[in-house]
C-alpha cells in the first residue's frame, strides 16, 4: 500500500535512508514493535536527514530561534517489525511550502514495506511559538542536496 504521490513533490528529491535495528525496548511483551516506536524512528530519521544537510536541531534553536514541530501524522501499519529485525527507514520530502514541509517515511525489512507514513512538519519561531518561513539556505539545501 502506498500513498498517492502529490504533484507538488520537489523535482529530483533524493531519499535519506537510516538503518534501524529493533531492540527489546522498541517492542511489546510479544516482541512486536510497539506502534509509538515507529514515530520515534521517524523523528530520528528526520533529525539525521537534517544533520546530513548540515543543520543541527540544537543550533537551529539557539542560533536562529527556530524549531521544526510535527503538525500531522497519517500512518499505515502494514506488517509487524519484530525484535532483532534490521530495517531501513526511507525519508523523502513530498511537499515543501513556505513554513512547512511534508515527509513520506517508509520502513522496510528486506524490501518489504512494513510502515508507510506522511508526516507534516511546521517551522516555528520558538519565541513567538508561531509559524515562520523556512530559512532560505535551508530551503535551498532541502531542494538541491542529495542527503544520502
Amino acid at each position: 500500500m502506498r500513498f498517492p504521490s502529490p504533484s507538488s513533490s520537489p523535482p529530483g528529491q533524493a531519499a535519506h535512508v537510516l538503518p534501524i535495528r529493533i531492540y527489546y525496548e522498541d517492542t511489546d511483551a510479544a516482541g512486536v514493535v510497539y506502534y509509538a516506536s515507529y514515530l520515534r524512528f521517524c523523528e530520528r530519521a528526520r533529525t539525521e536527514w537534517l544533520r546530513s544537510l548540515g543543520f543541527q536541531q540544537q543550533q537551529l534553536l539557539t542560533a536562529r530561534g527556530i524549531a521544526f514541530v510535527v503538525r500531522s501524522v497519517d500512518a499505515r501499519f502494514l506488517s509487524p517489525a519484530r525484535l532483532d529485525d534490521a530495517l531501513e527507514l526511507v525519508t523523502r520530502i513530498v511537499e515543501l511550502r513556505g513554513a512547512s514541509l511534508t515527509f513520506e517515511q517508509q520502513l522496510f525489512r528486506e524490501g518489504e514495506l512494513l510502515f508507510d507514513s506522511r508526516i507534516g512538519i511546521a517551522c516555528i519561531d520558538t519565541l513567538r511559538n508561531r509559524p515562520t518561513p523556512i530559512p532560505q539556505d535551508m530551503r535551498i539545501s532541502m531542494q538541491t542536496s542529495n542527503p544520502t
